[in-house]
């Protein structure tokens, strides 16, 4: 299999992964394709590589932007705009973290946290009561535990999961 075979897979197999991640196959390709650029490529170069519409590689390019996981880049007398990936696979994994918590796990505490002061009053608002509390201690769990990952250098997470 040679260079660029190979990258076509890698990023047809990053974009289906987007989708188990849930983000859109396109903007998975984009970051697969900018991922394994060697240099900045603009939005043409995408547009061609991936035979995907300029809508479609603004829209996707401004997400994974938000997401500080791709950065533009100025090529000096270039006018165009160059994006390239961050390499560093530790970042790319605290910002989607950060991404997802933001996404899911922080309205899911809000939405806890206005159903603490349910007053059970039957069976079945005691057993809803009491799960809904078992959620919370667990979210808030995995809330500390994110907390904790984001803020740990990569070396001291690994070690401390090694010795574990």
């Amino acid at each position: 299999m040679d260079y660029l075979e190979a990258r076509k897979d890698f990023v047809e197999q990053w974009g289906s992964l987007g989708i188990n991640w849930g983000v859109n196959r396109i903007l998975g390709q984009i970051h697969g394709l900018l991922l394994t650029s060697c240099s900045p490529m603009c939005a043409d170069e995408i547009m061609s590589i991936l035979e995907i519409s300029r809508g479609s590689v603004n829209t996707n390019l401004r997400i994974l932007i938000d997401w500080e996981i791709v950065h533009k880049e100025h090529i000096t007398d270039n006018r165009k705009e160059f994006f390239v990936a961050e390499k560093d696979m530790w970042i790319i994994f605290v910002q989607i973290i950060k991404q997802r918590r933001k996404k899911e796990l922080d309205p899911l505490l809000e939405t806890l946290q206005n159903l603490d002061n349910l007053q059970p009053s039957c069976d079945n608002s005691t057993e809803f009561s009491n799960m809904i509390e078992s959620i919370d201690y667990f979210s808030k769990k995995v809330d500390k535990a994110l907390d904790q990952i984001v803020k740990e250098k990569p070396n001291i997470l690994v070690s401390t999961y090694l010795k574990l």
